[in-house]
C-alpha cells in the first residue's frame, strides 16, 4: 500500500487526487467536510489514513483531527488550469512505504501495476442502527461494479451527465463519476459547486446530458422546481436513474410524464461497491415501478430464509448477495461482524425483500426498521408510498415509535407543497382510505424539513429521533 489518504477538497480537485491515489496502489477514503472535530478523529483513526489533504482553504476540524493523531496535512492547489499538473503541498517521505520512492517537486511516483487485491477506496457504511463499520473496497470490487454499471445502462462515449451527488458518497463516485470515465463519456460538475435545483438543468443542457442520477429528494425537488418554474426547454435523456433510497411509484410516474425519459430505479450499498439490482433500459425489459429491478451483471442476488435457503417467488425474506463486486468483509475488531454478514455463503443486507418469477426484487424495509405493531409487521415503505400519493404531500417518512399497548407504534412526518394548508387529521384520513386500518400512523407531524444525510438520505432511526423524543418530552 502506497498510503491511506483521506481527502478533503473541492470536487475537481478531488476527482484528481483520487484517481492519483487508487492509481498509485493507494487507498483513498473521501470524508464529508461537514464532520466535527470527533467525527474525524473517529473516520481518520479507523481507516488507517496517514496523510490528510485538503484544499488551499482547508478544514480546521479535520487539521485538529489530524495533528491530534499526528497525521501530516498536505494541500492540493487550486485549478488554474484544466489540461496542467495538480501540485500538492505538505508531502514527505515520512508518509511512504518501503516499495515506492518519496514524491519529487510534489508528483506522486510509482512503478508498480496495481494488483486487482490492493484495497483502493475505504469508505463507512451509514451507520443506521449502529456506528459506522469500515467497508475496504479493492481494485477487483470497483472493477467489477463499474462493469456491471455500465453494462446495465449501456454507456457509451456519446453519453454525458451532471453530477448531483457529493463524491465521498459511492452512488456519486461510482456510477456517475467511474462509471462514465471508464466508458469514455464525460462527466460535468454543477457549476454551484453543489447540485442546485435552479442551476441544474442549464447544466445539464451545457453538458449535453444524455442522463443523470439522484436519490429521491433531489428527484422530488427537481420536480417541485419543474412545477412552478418550468425550463423553456430540456435536454432529450435517454433514461434517469434514481438509488439510495426507495422511490415512491407516484413520484416516478410524475418524473416519466415531466421529463420524457424511463425513470429506471436501482438499488445498491456501499459493500457492494454500489449497485446490486436496476430495472432495465426498454430495450432489455421491462421497468416495474416499486421494484428496484433485477440483479446486475455478474452479481447473484438471492432471497434467504432464516436458515440460509432461498424462499419460493412471492415470499418475503432477506436480500442477500454474492459476486466480485462485494467487499470481502468490515474492517473490524469484532470477528462476530463479519461471520454474520456472510452467513451461509452470502453478504446479508439487512433489508427485507420479495423477488418475483422474473427476478424483480422489492424491497420491504430494513429487517430493524420494519414496525412491529401487535405482531403485525408493517413496512414503513409501504406507508411512504400512500402517504406521498396525497396530491398535496411533497415529502413523508413514516417510522416506529414505542408504544406501551402494541410494542410499537405507527408515526410519519410530511412535508406540504408550497401554499397548501392540511391537517394532521386529513393525512390520517387518507391513509385510512388506502391503508389497512393496524398501517395507518397515529401521529402525523407537518414539517417545515426532514433531517437527511450530506447525500439527501433520510434514515428513519434519525427522523424518529428528531420528532418523536422532543414530543414525547413534552407529553
Amino acid at each position: 500500500m502506497f498510503l491511506n489518504s483521506s481527502l478533503l477538497i473541492s470536487r475537481a480537485q478531488l476527482v484528481v487526487v483520487f484517481l492519483a491515489v487508487i492509481r498509485a496502489r493507494g487507498v483513498a477514503a473521501p470524508l464529508n467536510p461537514a464532520y466535527t472535530q470527533d467525527e474525524f478523529e473517529f473516520y481518520l483513526s479507523d481507516s488507517g489514513a496517514r496523510l490528510l489533504v485538503t484544499g488551499a482553504d482547508g478544514n480546521a476540524p479535520a487539521q485538529a483531527a489530524a495533528a491530534k493523531l499526528g497525521l501530516p496535512h498536505a494541500v492540493a492547489a487550486t485549478l488554474t488550469d484544466a489540461a496542467g499538473p495538480l501540485g500538492l503541498t505538505g508531502l514527505a517521505g515520512d508518509v511512504q512505504d518501503n516499495h515506492h520512492p518519496a514524491p519529487q517537486n510534489g508528483t506522486v511516483q510509482h512503478k508498480e501495476e496495481n494488483e486487482p487485491s490492493d484495497v483502493a477506496l475505504f469508505l463507512h457504511t451509514s451507520g443506521t442502527t449502529s456506528r459506522p463499520k469500515g467497508v475496504p473496497l479493492t481494485q477487483r470490487n470497483l472493477a467489477a461494479s463499474v462493469q456491471n454499471i455500465r453494462a446495465v445502462y449501456r454507456f457509451a462515449e456519446t453519453d454525458a451527465t451532471v453530477v448531483t451527488l457529493p463524491l465521498f458518497h459511492v452512488h456519486g463516485l461510482m456510477c456517475a463519476l467511474l462509471s462514465s470515465l471508464a466508458s469514455g463519456a464525460s462527466v460535468a460538475l454543477p457549476a454551484a459547486g453543489r447540485f442546485s435545483a435552479s442551476t441544474f438543468w442549464g447544466d445539464m443542457l451545457a453538458a449535453g446530458a444524455t442522463w443523470y442520477t439522484a436519490v429521491p429528494t433531489i428527484h422530488q425537488i427537481i420536480l417541485d422546481r419543474h412545477a412552478s418554474r418550468p425550463e423553456p426547454r430540456y435536454p432529450a435523456l435517454r433514461f434517469v436513474r434514481s438509488c439510495s433510497a426507495s422511490l415512491a411509484p407516484v413520484i416516478l410516474e410524475r418524473l416519466e410524464a415531466a421529463f420524457g425519459a424511463p425513470v429506471l430505479e436501482a438499488y445498491a450499498m456501499t459493500e457492494a461497491s454500489h449497485m446490486m439490482t436496476s430495472n432495465p433500459l426498454p430495450q432489455d425489459g421491462a421497468r416495474k415501478p416499486g421494484s428496484v429491478g433485477r440483479a446486475a451483471g455478474s452479481l447473484e442476488v438471492a432471497v434467504l430464509d432464516e436458515a440460509g435457503s432461498q424462499v419460493p417467488a412471492g415470499e418475503r425474506g432477506e436480500v442477500c448477495i454474492r459476486g466480485p463486486n462485494v467487499t470481502a468483509g468490515y474492517k473490524t475488531a469484532d470477528p462476530g461482524a463479519n461471520e454474520a454478514a456472510f452467513l451461509h455463503g452470502w453478504f446479508h443486507t439487512g433489508d427485507i425483500g420479495v423477488m418475483d418469477g422474473e427476478g424483480y426484487v422489492s424491497l420491504v424495509g430494513r429487517i430493524k426498521e420494519l414496525i412491529n405493531r401487535g405482531g403485525e409487521k408493517i413496512s414503513p415503505i409501504e406507508v411512504d408510498s400512500v402517504l406521498l400519493g396525497h396530491p398535496d404531500v411533497a415529502q413523508a417518512v413514516s417510522f416506529g415509535v414505542p408504544d406501551e399497548k402494541y410494542g410499537e407504534e405507527i408515526h410519519c412526518a410530511v412535508i406540504l407543497r408550497e401554499s397548501v394548508a392540511l391537517g394532521e387529521e386529513e393525512v390520517v384520513a387518507f391513509c385510512r382510505k388506502n391503508l389497512a386500518a393496524f398501517k395507518v400512523p397515529k401521529k402525523v407531524y407537518i414539517a417545515a424539513d426532514l433531517p437527511k444525510t450530506a447525500t439527501g438520505k433520510i434514515q428513519r432511526r434519525i427522523v424518529a429521533q428528531h420528532f418523536f423524543a422532543p414530543a414525547a418530552a413534552k407529553a
